[in-house]
């Protein structure tokens, strides 16, 4: 097990999104985990293993080549906060469209609490919608002129 938030943190994001090793969740994730950010802003908390691994499913079927790049992080305590890069490439059906195979690079967040080696509660800030311009979902807006 890792031995501090940041390092747990970075195990997470490197064997459960990286390598897609499912096994990695039930090993890292508390059965009464929360977390939050995932089904949108205000949205209910996915609870435990068994709530996070279709969420798991939906991205590693949606994006292919998922890498997701932890740029930094911030410890306090039990808590650590991770500044991540997401890169991949859209190609499967699970966003609710058809695959476009166009790359995708975004940015996000994760807050977490750790505790006896496993993530407690998670909070997930992630720009999705310059994910769903870049795979041509949402046009750009205009900016307005000064």
């Amino acid at each position: 097990m890792s031995s501090t938030p940041d390092a747990l943190l970075r195990q997470w994001f490197r064997e459960v999104w990286d390598e897609g090793r499912e096994d990695a969740i039930d090993r890292l994730v508390a059965p009464g985990s929360k977390v939050f950010g995932l089904s949108g802003p205000g949205g209910p908390a996915v609870l435990g293993p068994s709530g996070f691994k279709p969420v798991f499913h939906m991205f590693r079927e949606a994006l292919g080549d998922l890498e997701v790049i932890v740029e930094r992080t911030v410890v306090q305590d039990d808590m650590c906060v991770a500044f991540c890069r997401v890169k991949g490439r859209h190609v499967g059906h699970s966003f609710g469209g058809e695959p476009t195979n166009r790359p995708v690079d975004f940015t996000g967040m994760t807050m977490a609490r750790v505790g006896g080696g496993q993530l407690l509660e998670g909070w997930n800030v992630f720009d999705f919608l310059t994910m769903y311009q870049q795979i041509g979902w949402v046009g750009t807006p205009v900016l307005p002129s000064a």
